[in-house]
């Protein structure tokens, strides 16, 4: 499963990247303050490790199931 979680990071973490944007400017919205698209990224990168373990986990339970 690691190995899909590998392959499937460089997906996984553009992903975590735009959600936490727009969570940043939904937090603006409300009075947060807002977060810069370099601070996302760099945010994105230690979140995107779970994120990918998530999807790896899912598809290889896709791949038992289609089995």
């Amino acid at each position: 499963m690691w190995k899909l979680a590998v392959l499937l990071y460089p997906f996984a973490t553009p992903a975590v990247a735009i959600n936490l944007f727009l969570l940043g400017l939904i937090g603006h919205a409300t009075g947060l303050p807002n977060l810069s698209p370099v601070l996302t990224l760099w945010l994105s990168l230690p979140l995107g490790v779970p994120a990918a373990w998530l999807s790896g986990r899912w598809v290889r339970a896709l791949l038992d199931e289609a089995t």
